[in-house]
């Protein structure tokens, strides 16, 4: 017998019924903390968590691997740092913009209105942070004094002299103009000026010339010329990073805001100099001790998230800008540590090595622990996750490339990308589909490994325009496949121009 509707006032009885039943209306939800851990130059292989055969001890990742989520195929958008930097807080792949870093004392990569997850979230009432590496330029022409130009001695580029700004004045267009409050940190490791910034000023000016100190034990200090503060050392900068992000976390205890800490590590970045604690701690040397000491950061952090009362309500994303830097080929003879992993490529490459980065995500109540993802996931994707997270629309005209992954995090899909560009500098992209890996080249490296390193991995020289790539069944790239699936590389090529020229591959944008 079909079931008859309900009359009106009949309707009208049980929703005033249930009305009263419902009780009091429940307050609305906090939003989460976040908190974004970025180190620099650190390898897939460098972690106990991605590579068993690691030789460095990393028990503070370790722990947030088995309390979250651990990816397995997350990438930078770039093999280098600020292409990196620039899609992570944007949500736009570089590529669309520039392709290199922001060279000493070089100007704001940012277009103006271009919105950063920063902006998003202080929208949404959060209060803002970055404690680290920025390399995203500043208008340094500001503060410059006129008529100021580089030295030179010969051919030797002596860098600026410390007397060529006026370090009282505030420098425009960094951080806090993109959408943070604080800004605490030295810009970058190896660039001038050598000092402190806080917000928009200079700390402690720079006087002398660029010396390093301590010089490290292995590779080179990487120091541009410039301006230096008197008595600076280089193994005091990520022990003061440290102590700034323990401070700032223990002042947003019991606050009704909500935060957003991002914080880019200049470790284990060039140059390696562990301090003192750290020196000898690992079976893979210098570099090996300063990733220990990275590890130890991010166990400072989660300890003041937890001792602040903070854990609970956190979401904590840790990730790094690109694969570790050409040392590492010395690195498997001296120590036999693979900062690769079982990757093909380094830093700067488009083979996997030089992007393919660990991504951990704890997030408790909505993360499960122990969680462990192979699906595609890229840096640019922050964004439109976070707003997600936030209940927040992305802006018009942002995040161009960003994907809401959150149902991946929450376990809720298997999968949420189908594509992704890979690209570092203008001359070679690679597209991923699937297991398929296309390269638009030959093959996907900047420099040329050692011959003892070639001889040792098996590659041989590429003998086709392109290179096609079975990721699953061939993780190393050892095995060019273009020639036996042309149709692959054609239909691949296709999609590759077309994200390149439609400006865009959200999917939201498609729609």
């Amino acid at each position: 017998m079909p079931r008859r509707p309900l009359r009106p006032l009949t309707r009208l009885f049980f929703l005033l019924l249930a009305c009263c039943n419902a009780g009091p209306t429940p307050a609305p939800q906090r939003l989460p903390n976040i908190v974004v851990l970025y180190a620099d130059d650190l390898g897939y292989g460098d972690l106990s968590c991605y590579n068993p055969q690691s030789k460095i001890p990393t028990p503070n990742l370790d722990r947030l691997a088995s309390e979250g989520l651990r990816c397995l195929d997350a990438h930078s958008s770039s093999g280098i740092c600020t292409p990196s930097r620039y899609s992570l807080l944007t949500g736009r792949h570089h590529w669309r913009d520039f392709h290199d870093i922001v060279n000493s004392f070089g100007p704001s990569v940012f277009a103006p209105g271009r919105a950063t997850i920063a902006d998003l979230l202080r929208q949404r009432g959060y209060r803002t942070a970055c404690i680290g590496k920025w390399h995203l330029g500043w208008d340094w022409n500001a503060i410059k004094r006129q008529g100021a130009t580089p030295q030179e001695r010969g051919n030797v580029n002596l860098g600026y002299a410390p007397d060529a700004f006026d370090w009282s004045a505030p420098i425009p267009d960094g951080p806090c103009a993109h959408g943070f409050d604080h800004y605490f940190g030295d810009d970058v490791p190896n660039f001038p000026p050598y000092t402190w910034i806080e917000n928009d000023r200079v700390l402690r000016p720079p006087t002398v010339p660029f010396a390093p100190d301590p010089k490290p034990a292995e590779g080179s200090a990487e120091g541009r010329p410039g301006p230096m503060a008197a008595g600076w050392r280089l193994d005091e900068v990520m022990p003061t990073l440290t102590a700034h992000a323990v401070r700032w976390l223990q002042q947003q205890r019991g606050a009704e805001q909500p935060f957003f800490l991002y914080m880019p590590f200049t470790s284990p970045h060039a140059p390696i100099v562990p301090s003192a604690e750290f020196v000898g701690s690992t079976a893979a040397g210098p570099y090996g001790d300063y990733v220990h000491q990275t590890d130890a950061t991010v166990g400072a952090v989660l300890a003041a998230l937890e001792a602040n009362g903070l854990a609970a309500d956190t979401l904590v994303v840790f990730s790094s800008d690109n694969g570790p830097e050409a040392y590492a080929w010395e690195r498997v003879r001296r120590f036999d540590h693979r900062s690769m992993g079982e990757l093909r490529g380094l830093k700067r490459d488009v083979w996997e090595g030089g992007h393919r980065v660990p991504f951990l995500v704890r997030w408790p109540g909505n993360v499960a622990p122990g969680a462990v993802s192979d699906a595609l996931l890229g840096q640019v994707d922050l964004f439109a996750t976070i707003a997600a997270v936030v209940g927040a629309a992305v802006p018009d005209g942002a995040a161009e490339d960003s994907f809401d992954q959150l149902p991946l995090w929450r376990g809720e899909s298997d999968h949420v990308r189908e594509f992704l560009v890979h690209n570092t500098y203008k001359t070679k992209y690679g597209l991923r589909q699937g297991d398929w890996l296309y390269l638009d080249a030959p093959d996907g490296g900047h420099r040329e490994p050692p011959a003892w390193f070639r001889a040792q991995e098996g590659y041989g020289p590429s003998d086709q325009p392109v290179a096609l790539y079975d990721l699953r069944a061939d993780p190393g790239q050892r095995h060019n496949l273009a020639a036996e699936h042309p149709e692959v590389c054609t239909e691949l090529a296709a999609l590759l121009t077309k994200l390149r020229q439609q400006g865009h591959s959200a999917p939201r944008l498609e729609r």
